[in-house]
């Protein structure tokens, strides 16, 4: 529930900014992408090089993909979306409100298990193991996740908990989060003991350490589509940041926030 309320006032909040644009800038003229939570620190770089070098206007709304979704199934006006999995792209095309044309899958990502700084586990090795010994770590402790029934991280987590056969063992031991930087977040605070987040998202914080690298084997690809929206497929602005996001040099911001080259 509080979850849903803040979604709705970020989006509230959003929306007015939108209709208040600054002096001499239209609002029909703004660019509004909707973006995965982990994607933040990379697609703020590349907004700032569409502004500074092809002078695009655009403004970003993060949340988690099922969120975001939702929001578009709802009328928020997005001129582009850029999910963390290929299921909530896959929804929202199936109701119509993207342009199929425009659709690619932008970039990847990988699975780590973390810790507070300073605090990584002696047995880290094992700790994703057949006889892990992750329930002695936790000591009482939860393991941070994105909400695994929505949230795609969380998705993701659980299908690696399951191939590792440590879902049941830590079912009952878990923190869940309405997206994958909260999970990130409680882990920073010390409020647990570990917690399961992209790989881009250990990158982008100071302090939190990688305990393991979750194998890839262990879960289904992590790919984050991009599509215009039908809206954006009409905006040559919006058409022009989809191109920048697809570049080499778009590209570029993400693989040094820690993404990966789509296989």
């Amino acid at each position: 529930m509080i979850h849903r309320l803040r979604s709705r006032i970020s989006a509230g909040l959003l929306l007015m900014a939108l209709s208040c644009p600054g002096p001499g800038i239209a609002a029909q003229d703004r660019v509004l992408v909707f973006a995965a939570a982990s994607t933040r620190e990379a697609v703020e770089a590349v907004l700032e090089v569409g502004h500074r070098e092809q002078g695009i206007d655009a403004v970003a709304s993060f949340a988690s993909s099922a969120a975001l979704a939702r929001q578009i199934e709802s009328g928020a006006p997005a001129d582009l979306y850029l999910s963390a999995n290929i299921a909530w792209m896959d929804h929202v095309e199936a109701a119509g409100l993207i342009d199929p044309g425009s659709r690619q899958d932008l970039i990847g990502n990988g699975l780590v298990l973390i810790a507070p700084l300073g605090r990584s586990p002696l047995a880290a090795a094992k700790l994703l193991a057949a006889e892990s010994p992750i329930l002695d770590w936790l000591s009482g402790g939860r393991l941070a996740i994105g909400e695994p029934n929505s949230v795609p991280a969380g998705i993701y987590a659980r299908q690696a908990l399951n191939s590792l056969g440590l879902w049941k063992t830590v079912e009952d031991h878990l923190a869940p989060s309405g997206d994958v930087r909260a999970a990130l977040a409680l882990v920073e605070r010390d409020a647990v003991p570990l917690g399961i987040v992209y790989r881009s998202d250990a990158h982008a914080s100071r302090r939190v350490e990688v305990v393991a690298e979750v194998p890839r084997a262990n879960h289904a690809p992590i790919r984050y589509p991009i599509a215009l929206t039908r809206e954006g497929a009409g905006s040559p602005q919006a058409i022009s940041l989809m191109d920048l996001f697809l570049s080499p040099e778009g590209q570029a911001h993400f693989t040094s926030h820690g993404f990966v080259a789509v296989d």
